[in-house]
């Protein structure tokens, strides 16, 4: 799960899966924006994933975004400063 979330960050999972494709020309603005977000959410939840004890970790590997990670967190660790 570690090493896929990696390499999704460094949007090397598409060769993994499928081999090299090309985007088709006609793709929508929209549909570039989507992924382009989604490709940021991937290498946000790389850094999450890095810096997070392991213990923890496996606690919030089931979140999907890194808002879900994130709004996890805070509510395990409300009032915290660690």
């Amino acid at each position: 799960m570690l090493m896929e979330n990696l390499l999704r960050s460094k949007e090397y999972w598409p060769l993994i899966e499928n081999g090299v494709t090309v985007a088709p020309p006609n793709a929508t603005a929209e549909q570039r924006v989507a992924n382009e977000s989604k490709l940021r959410d991937l290498k946000v939840k790389n850094y999450l994933f890095q810096s997070i004890d392991c213990t923890i970790l496996e606690t919030i590997l089931v979140r999907d975004t890194t808002k879900d990670i994130w709004d996890a967190m805070k509510r395990k660790y409300q009032g915290s400063n660690k």
